[in-house]
């Protein structure tokens, strides 16, 4: 399992509500990215976290991975990144995403904890 916690979220994250996408960074996020992510920090380093059929928590919403692009556990390992899809259909992936069902954008705020399981 891998816990991390929210620190910031930049003032665009609302934006992209209704395209049902969350941008997870970590720590490092230049200030250009900030205002567009949700900047989070880690409590353990993930190692190959983000797996088919596992699930990521938002706080007590849970969603299951239905697909992972071919660099998002190198990138969320290496920078905390992670572009988050809340879709029910499956489609193309970008190399450096996760798409998660169900299809409902999460309520979150600074201070709540992100798990994978």
């Amino acid at each position: 399992m891998v816990k991390s916690k929210i620190i910031e979220i930049g003032s665009m994250v609302p934006a992209f509500e209704e395209e049902r996408l969350i941008i997870l960074f970590g720590p490092s996020a230049t200030a250009e990215l900030r205002d567009i992510c949700v900047i989070h920090e880690f409590e353990d380093q993930p190692k190959d976290a983000l797996k088919i059929g596992g699930k990521i928590k938002f706080g007590d919403q849970e969603f299951t991975i239905e697909e992972v692009g071919s660099q998002a556990n190198a990138n969320f390992e290496e920078l905390g990144h992670i572009s988050v899809y809340f879709r029910n259909e499956i489609g193309e992936i970008l190399p450096g995403a996760i798409i998660v069902s169900p299809g409902v954008f999460p309520s979150f705020e600074i201070g709540d904890v992100i798990e994978i399981i």
